[in-house]
């Protein structure tokens, strides 16, 4: 982590993690690194505000390993090649509006479309 200077602090350490939706979840360690005590207000603002978690998904993280579900996206069942809504969009001349609620079947079938009749 860098202060308004550009430099880099000697007496925290900053831990980081990028998630999916954009997010960055920082954590800072103010006090030396071994120091094992923390209040009970500082710790619910860590956990809160910081990790995003609650107390039993953090524990279960450190013992065990288990990762929290930060709601990891799943891509849709049926989603059309990036390469197909390309030319849907450039050479067809469809709206992004109007791919995008297209399936691969009628996508396909309408770029079929295009290149035997035209239109």
């Amino acid at each position: 982590m860098r202060d308004a200077r550009g430099r880099t602090g000697t007496h925290h350490v900053t831990y980081e993690l990028d998630l999916v939706d954009g997010r960055t979840l920082r954590t800072r360690i103010s006090h030396p690194v071994d120091r094992s005590n923390y209040g009970q207000s500082i710790w619910k603002h860590i956990l809160r505000d910081q990790l995003d978690v609650d107390e039993p998904a953090f524990w279960s993280c450190a013992q065990d390993g288990v990762k929290p579900d930060r709601g990891k996206p799943e891509p849709p069942a049926e989603a059309l090649p990036a390469d197909l809504v390309h030319m849907l969009i450039s050479r067809v001349g469809l709206p992004e509006s109007e791919v995008a609620g297209m399936g691969k079947d009628e996508a396909v079938a309408r770029l079929q479309s295009y290149w035997t009749e035209g239109s």
